[in-house]
C-alpha cells in the first residue's frame, strides 16, 4: 500500500513539473526575429546590403565614433563586464552580432541571434586593460585564443586603476602606445556558458583582480528584462531589453529593412569629417535614457540650480556647449586617418565590406 502510495506521489510531482516548466520558460522572454534590428534600428542609421553578410547597419554618428568606445562604459553585472552605451539604440548593436571596421565607411555592425554581455576580446599587459570588437564570421574559440589577431588601433586601453570608471573614456591610453601594450600583454580567457541561452562568452576580468587595481568593493548589479527596445542603468540594477532571437522565420515575407540604401551614396568617413557640427545627427546626449544621464560625471551635469542663478547674457560661450557629445569623446579615440578618396572596399576576411549591390535584396 505505502508502494502504491509513493508511486502516485511521485507521478503526480512529476505531472506538475512538466505542466509548470513551459509557463516558467515563457515568462523568461519574449521572442524576436531580425525585423525588429531593422526596425529599430532603421531611424539611427543606415542600412546597406553586402553578398557575405547580407543587410549591415552604419550608424549616423559623429566622426571618431569606435565601438565599446564612444559613449559608454563597462559596469560589472551577473552576467560579467557588460557594456552600457548611452545610446538609446545599443541594446541592440552592443549585445548582438558583431562589429567590423570598413577603412572608407567607418564601423558597420551585422546582426546576429546570440545575447552577450559585450562581443570583443579582452587583454591584460602589466598596469592595463584592454579590449577589442570581434570581427564577423569569427568563432569563440578563435575570439577568445592567443592566435585571433586584431589591428593594434582597433584596441581601446586604460590603467588596470581606472577600469570600471563611468567616465572611462577620459582615461583612454593614446592609441600610437597600443603596440608596445599588445606585445607585453595575455589574453583574458574568463570564459562562462550561458546553459538557457545556449551561448558561450568572454565575462572580461576577474573581479577579485580589479578590486585590488582600483582600490574598493565592487558589488556587481544585477540585469532586470525590458519588455521594450532600450536599457536604463538605476542603482544597483540594469534593466535592458534582450529577447531571444529566431534563427528562422515560418512562413511569410522574409525579413528586410523598410530602406536599404547603396553603398555608393553612403558618406564616408572622411567625408563626415568635414561636415559642421550642425549637420551632425544622432547625439547620443539626445537619445541616451533620461536616468542614464545622471551617471555622468558631476563636472558634466550644470544642476538646475546653476542655470537659475546665472542670467543669460552673463553665460559664457562654452557653458551652452558642456553637454555636448562632441566634447566627452577624447580627440585620441579617433583610429587612423581616413583616405581622402573613397575607393572601391577592399577588406581581409576578418572584416569583409558590404559590395555595392544599388539597395538589392538578397537572393532566396
Amino acid at each position: 500500500m505505502k508502494t502504491k502510495i509513493r508511486i502516485i506521489s511521485i507521478f503526480l510531482m512529476l505531472f506538475i513539473g512538466v505542466s509548470i516548466t513551459p509557463q516558467k520558460a515563457s515568462a523568461q522572454g519574449v521572442s524576436i526575429g531580425f525585423q525588429v534590428f531593422y526596425d529599430e534600428l532603421s531611424p539611427y542609421g543606415t542600412w546597406v546590403y553586402s553578398s557575405d553578410y547580407g543587410y549591415v547597419w552604419i550608424p549616423d554618428v559623429a566622426p571618431g565614433f569606435s565601438p565599446y568606445a564612444t559613449d559608454g562604459y563597462w559596469v560589472l553585472t551577473d552576467e560579467g563586464w557588460t557594456w552600457v552605451s548611452y545610446y538609446s539604440w545599443g541594446w541592440a548593436p552592443f549585445h548582438y552580432g558583431r562589429w567590423y571596421i570598413d577603412p572608407y565607411y567607418g564601423p558597420m555592425w551585422v546582426p546576429d541571434y546570440e545575447w552577450g554581455p559585450g562581443w570583443v576580446t579582452w587583454r591584460r599587459s602589466g598596469d592595463y586593460y584592454g579590449w577589442a570588437p570581434i570581427g564577423p564570421g569569427v568563432s569563440i574559440s578563435v575570439a577568445y585564443g592567443n592566435g585571433y589577431n586584431v589591428p593594434y588601433n582597433q584596441w581601446t586601453f586604460v590603467r588596470d586603476r581606472d577600469f570600471g570608471r563611468r567616465n572611462i573614456n577620459n582615461y583612454y591610453i593614446n592609441s600610437s602606445n597600443n603596440v608596445t601594450i599588445i606585445n607585453n600583454s595575455t589574453v583574458i580567457n574568463n570564459i562562462r556558458v550561458d546553459n538557457s541561452r545556449n551561448v558561450t562568452y568572454n565575462a572580461g576580468p576577474e573581479r577579485t583582480e580589479v578590486e585590488k587595481h582600483v582600490g574598493k568593493t565592487i558589488t556587481p548589479v544585477a540585469i532586470k528584462e525590458r519588455s521594450q527596445p532600450g536599457q536604463n542603468l538605476s542603482k544597483n540594477q540594469l534593466q535592458l531589453y534582450r529577447p531571444q532571437v529566431q534563427k528562422h522565420t515560418s512562413g511569410g515575407q522574409k525579413p528586410a529593412p523598410s530602406k536599404v540604401t547603396s553603398l555608393e551614396n553612403v558618406k564616408t568617413s572622411s567625408q563626415k569629417a568635414t561636415e559642421t557640427p550642425t549637420k551632425r545627427v544622432n547625439q547620443p546626449a539626445k537619445r541616451q535614457p533620461s536616468q542614464q544621464q545622471t551617471d555622468r560625471p558631476a563636472k558634466q551635469q550644470p544642476s538646475q540650480q546653476q542655470k537659475a542663478d546665472q542670467p543669460a547674457k552673463q553665460q559664457p560661450a562654452q557653458q551652452l556647449k558642456v553637454d555636448q557629445p562632441g566634447k566627452q569623446q577624447p580627440a585620441e579615440r579617433q583610429k587612423t586617418n581616413q583616405p581622402k578618396k573613397a575607393a572601391k572596399v577592399k577588406t581581409t576576411k576578418q572584416a569583409k565590406p558590404p559590395k555595392d549591390t544599388k539597395g538589392e535584396k538578397p537572393p532566396h
